[in-house]
């Protein structure tokens, strides 16, 4: 296994870095667009105690001139953020809210109120360019791309305590990495990890379909419903129905966030670590690269392993071989742990200072990643306490399925219990066509969501 991850690791390095993410190039703007920004609403989830926060955030958005801003909050906030709202005087921004704070609650609540075709899905702390709208469409002209999202970077911390600069960087040298990740599996086959919720184009005939809605809302893991892993359940959503993504890396789409400055990181990454245990892909270099590879890349583990065999297998060749061979396994190593970050350091040479914190922690995470396996039952947020403030309103048992089912007047041969979404709604479709009773479509409805299978 060892010998096969540190082929695995020259495999990665050539495909990733040759032949992908140095050569990936953004979908160019197209000459008479399709879709502008008028075709563009954006849903912004936000639980702020402080409103005045949002307010760079939410300017930015606004100066890319989308139709329409929907923001959403709890029942305790909707107030305030009503008249926070009111104070920018523009006729495009509506206050919607929730009895509980939870984000996949947020969105859905929204979603039903678009009149767009385009929704964008937008977190409370990002800062758009203005030139990002454009951009984000242009792939839209395929017909078969459902979700668009941008590049990233963390809003960088010049002062302060040691801990919060460290923290900031690991913050900026995480989202670099997924940079390059993302940029390389979508110029290999398409594939992606996770299309970020940070910032996320979709099709509004993908998030309004009342099967998406109502698994979204109520997705569960084990017996407890989830709240994280929002933009994981997109992803696997777009992909299950045979929808394409596209990241747009340039400098127009190149959206700004915060990540914690501090401990909560930590959480942050235990986060992210239990939504790559849960996620699954049908991409076949990403099953690979992104999952498969999951299990081998634990450093901690894997980079003395592979040392100590280096040193075994070359100890017999005569001269000084073997110490070549030991610097030549080594420097290989460093370079691995150095090549997608580069685009950082080209950028702010003086982060070369933090290069062991970056090496050092990464032998770290593969106790984080180890830790989120074993805690794959906390679906909650982690790092906002504010974001799992009613896990006692969702905390429930998955209610038992039910052991039979009432169809309605008709014929339906093919349909069997736990078939996939989208027969299920197609069947349904057709039974609308032809039946125009409110009661019969009601029943249609209920079969639609009692073969509801929830993707995980």
């Amino acid at each position: 296994m060892v010998i096969n991850r540190m082929a695995d690791g020259i495999l990665d390095l050539v495909i990733y870095t040759h032949n992908s993410h140095w050569v990936y190039k953004s979908v160019p703007r197209p000459i008479n667009p399709s879709y502008t920004a008028k075709d563009v609403t954006v849903i912004i989830p936000t639980i702020h105690y402080n409103f005045e926060e949002l307010k760079d955030s939410l300017q930015s958005i606004l100066a890319c001139q989308p139709y329409e801003v929907l923001l959403v909050t709890t029942a305790d906030k909707y107030q305030k953020l009503v008249n926070f709202a009111q104070s920018f005087e523009l006729y495009n921004i509506r206050v919607f809210q929730v009895p509980i704070a939870n984000k996949r609650m947020q969105v859905c609540k929204a979603i039903p109120h678009v009149q767009t075709s385009i929704i964008v899905m937008a977190d409370d702390d990002v800062t758009w360019p203005k030139t990002i709208l454009p951009w984000l469409l242009a792939p839209f002209e395929d017909k078969n791309i459902g979700g668009v999202g941008p590049n990233q970077r963390v809003k960088r911390q010049r002062s302060g305590p040691i801990s919060a600069l460290i923290f900031n960087w690991l913050g900026a040298a995480y989202i670099e990495r997924r940079n390059f990740e993302i940029s390389a599996t979508h110029g290999i086959d398409g594939g992606t990890s996770c299309m970020s919720g940070r910032t996320c184009a979709i099709r509004a005939e993908i998030l309004k379909n009342p099967l998406f809605l109502h698994s979204f809302k109520t997705e569960r893991w084990g017996e407890y419903q989830l709240n994280a892993d929002d933009d994981n359940f997109v992803t696997r959503w777009l992909v299950a129905h045979n929808w394409k993504t596209w990241i747009q890396y340039n400098k127009e789409t190149e959206i700004e966030t915060t990540l914690e400055n501090n401990s909560k990181f930590l959480y942050q990454c235990s986060r992210w670590a239990r939504s790559n245990w849960r996620n699954h892909r049908q991409q076949l270099w990403c099953t690979y690269a992104l999952h498969i590879a999951t299990f081998t890349s634990l450093s901690f583990v894997f980079d003395p392993l592979i040392i100590y065999l280096t040193i075994r297998a070359t100890r017999d060749i005569p001269g000084n071989w073997p110490q070549y061979a030991l610097t030549a396994q080594c420097v290989f190593m460093l370079w691995t742990k150095i090549i997608k970050l580069v685009g950082l350091f080209a950028r702010e040479p003086l982060d070369l200072i933090f290069l062991p914190v970056s090496i050092l922690f990464g032998y770290f995470h593969g106790l984080i990643k180890v830790y989120a396996l074993l805690t794959l039952r906390m679906t909650s947020w982690g790092s906002r306490p504010d974001g799992d403030t009613n896990d006692n309103e969702r905390m429930t048992p998955r209610a038992r399925r039910s052991e039979s089912i009432n169809l309605p007047p008709g014929n339906y041969s093919e349909l069997v219990r736990y078939k996939e979404h989208h027969e299920i709604f197609n069947h349904s479709e057709r039974y609308f066509k032809n039946e125009k009773d409110d009661h019969t479509q009601h029943n249609i409805e209920k079969i639609s969501t009692r073969f509801h299978t929830n993707f995980r």
